[in-house]
């Protein structure tokens, strides 16, 4: 009887924190001005320019993609990734998991796909900037570089675009790490972004929600692990084919 009786007010004292911190959070969401406050400007600002600072560095991330079937319901696909950089002109990422094995090479001069599983790759020549390559994957190849929003120097142009309200949702914490939670909105997309506190505000995670399709899905990242002093050699950035591999063309975009 006392076990039972304890269970019931356990269960109820649980239901009235619920409730309590979600009435909270949604009168302190819902009192935000319209517009893009200040304070969501300098931290996210603050963020950029902090790793566009840095020379060299790596994180390691956890990343969920969401999918809509004709249905409406939601499937989730997860993998995981590291990046590599190393300024002006380096970077690579490995990423495993459940719809892709591939690593993502550019020395500065060319850039590389290599899927292990196929062993097959592909390469063409590139501009000898970061930004010119992340711009020119995009535009000419259709491929959008792991990462390559935060990594590029105009990543604030870039996370700002067409974006019209944001504002600051609170505190968190990511991986253990305490952060500023930021919330943004573009026409089509929602953007959220924890910033660790501190002297070194970088991005913990991201959350985008695509608004135009069906039941709204997501992509996240978490940073697991950033390195900001890693050593790299020769071969992180360099690229020679198994014997075996087959190289094949990129596909018109």
């Amino acid at each position: 009887m006392k076990s039972t009786l304890r269970k019931h007010l356990t269960a109820a004292l649980s239901r009235c924190c619920t409730i309590a911190v979600f009435a909270g959070l949604s009168v302190a969401v819902q009192a935000q001005p319209a517009g893009i406050t200040a304070e969501a400007k300098q931290l996210l600002k603050s963020s950029t320019d902090f790793l566009t600072s840095q020379q060299h560095f790596s994180a390691d991330t956890r990343n969920t993609l969401e999918i809509v079937l004709k249905s409406g319901q939601k499937i989730e696909f997860n993998h995981t990734a590291r990046q590599s950089v190393q300024r002006p002109n380096k970077l690579r990422a490995e990423r495993t998991g459940d719809l892709v094995d591939q690593v993502f090479i550019y020395d500065g001069k060319s850039l590389t796909l290599y899927n292990p599983q196929d062993n097959i790759y592909s390469q063409v020549a590139a501009p000898d900037t970061l930004d010119g390559m992340l711009d020119f994957a995009r535009t000419e190849l259709d491929i959008v570089a792991p990462a390559g929003d935060i990594i590029a120097e105009k990543a604030y142009e870039i996370l700002m675009d067409e974006v019209t309200d944001g504002f600051v949702v609170g505190k968190a914490v990511i991986e253990g790490v305490r952060c500023d939670h930021l919330a943004f909105r573009a026409p089509l997309v929602d953007l959220q972004i924890w910033i660790q506190e501190g002297e070194q505000p970088l991005p913990r995670r991201f959350v985008i929600t695509t608004r135009d399709v069906v039941n709204a899905p997501q992509f996240a990242v978490t940073v697991t692990r950033w390195n900001l002093e890693p050593t790299f050699d020769a071969q992180t950035f360099g690229f020679t084919p198994p014997a075996d591999a087959t190289k094949v063309d990129f596909l018109p975009r």
